[in-house]
């Protein structure tokens, strides 16, 4: 299976909340290609549906910090600043997410909460 693959495959499971199964596709996605980014945000992401906000937050400000261009990683990012009630840095993440494209349709939705 290739990366690619494995990746998806974790995508899955973690879509249909089999969050042992996706940690597990995605560190073997990491073992073999390092720093792999999607693979690191779908683990914070992980975190945050296993009850571990505070790891979910740090671990999304982190690679938010480390990729700023990737508009996924933000508006999680902004999801869950949303979710845990810090609203001014919600809405600083969709602006910024809406400065980078402004048809960005969840930035835009969340937005009007702003």
């Amino acid at each position: 299976m290739t990366i690619d693959e494995r990746y998806e495959q974790g995508f899955g499971y973690r879509a249909e909340g089999r969050y042992a199964e996706a940690k597990a596709a995605f560190e073997d996605v990491l073992a073999r290609s390092p720093g792999h980014t999607k693979s690191l945000w779908q683990l914070a992401l992980i975190q945050g549906f296993e009850g571990d906000f505070d790891g979910s937050l740090a671990s999304l400000q982190s690679l938010a910090f480390e990729h700023p261009a990737d508009l996924d990683i933000r508006n999680d990012l902004a999801m869950t600043y949303m979710m845990l009630g810090f609203v001014e840095e919600a809405c600083a993440e969709f602006q910024a997410v809406l400065m980078m494209d402004p048809t960005h349709e969840n930035a835009r939705r969340q937005s009007v909460y702003c």
